[in-house]
């Protein structure tokens, strides 16, 4: 399968027509529909179904969607390498990449930046957000370069250095609830209200442990993937947020903070793939981080 080819199909998906895709290409149309039709063959799999006379609309099968899905991996990954290479070994020039969740740890990260931002003004630094699982698939798949995690227990597989800062957990809320009025928050003060927590969390996690309730028990009214849609729904009184610390700036605003007890902190690593090889951008901000942390 040769890229040019992907990039054809990927053309067609996003024009949802074999006519536009050809224009935007420069292509005629019978050659595309030739290398598409081929492309099929190759994988022995229908990828799309052309439309009808009715409609000209191209709609991609299941088959269809995970080759899409993997094909703009595979091209950004192949530009990614493409700009690494073309470096001269004296440029400190390039790009790194940075996959986390939501924590004010990413601070540390923003401090390291700004300081090689002053001695090598080309690099560029790219941080994508998500939870556990998406920061170890972009990680896995070479499109990020490093990754901060909070559990320890996925860290076999990656090399690691530890990030001194802890965030804590606790409750996002309105000041107006009646939680409000309290300095810490209890297990059993959540029994029995509203939670808004993130997906990753309401799976199963330290939380439970803390929670001391089976979580099919408790009142889940809501999940989020990022808090700041979850704050929106606790200011609209969806519920109680259950989150870290310092995500959410809460002067001015209705909302506040309130840490659990027992206390529970949340150890962030910076990780990276094992026998890494790293572009010279990205290995000097390793080791201006690594200092840092030291």
């Amino acid at each position: 399968m040769e890229l040019r080819v992907l990039q054809y199909f990927l053309a067609v998906a996003r024009e949802q027509s074999i006519s536009g895709a050809a224009e935007s290409l420069h292509l005629s149309q019978p050659t595309l529909s030739t290398q598409l039709k081929n492309m099929e063959e190759e994988l022995g799999k229908q990828l799309m179904i052309r439309g009808t006379k009715g409609s000209r609309k191209i709609v991609l099968t299941e088959e269809g969607m995970i080759l899409r899905k993997r094909a703009e991996e595979i091209l950004e990954l192949v530009k990614k390498t493409e700009r690494e290479i073309s470096l001269s070994d004296e440029q400190v020039a390039g790009d790194v990449y940075i996959g986390t969740g939501e924590t004010d740890t990413v601070r540390i990260v923003a401090r390291t930046i700004r300081t090689l931002q002053k001695e090598h003004p080309d690099i560029r630094f790219h941080i994508s957000s998500g939870n556990s699982v998406y920061v170890m698939e972009q990680l896995d798949r070479g499109l990020i370069d490093f990754g901060i995690l909070y559990d320890s227990q996925n860290l076999s597989k990656y090399d690691s250095v530890k990030i001194p800062d802890k965030d804590i957990w606790g409750v996002l809320m309105r000041r107006d609830s009646p939680l409000a009025q309290k300095d810490y928050i209890e297990p059993q003060d959540l029994w029995d209200k509203p939670l808004i927590l993130s997906r990753q969390s309401a799976k199963g996690s330290l939380l439970a442990d803390w929670m001391q309730k089976d979580f099919s028990k408790l009142n889940i009214a809501a999940t989020y993937n990022l808090l700041f849609n979850g704050s929106l729904m606790v200011d609209e009184g969806v519920g109680y947020a259950v989150c870290l610390d310092k995500i959410i700036n809460t002067s001015g605003t209705n909302l506040c903070f309130r840490p659990l007890k027992p206390r529970i902190e949340a150890e962030a690593y910076l990780v990276w793939k094992k026998y890494q090889i790293f572009p010279k951008a990205a290995g000097i901000f390793l080791e201006r981080l690594q200092k840092a942390l030291a």
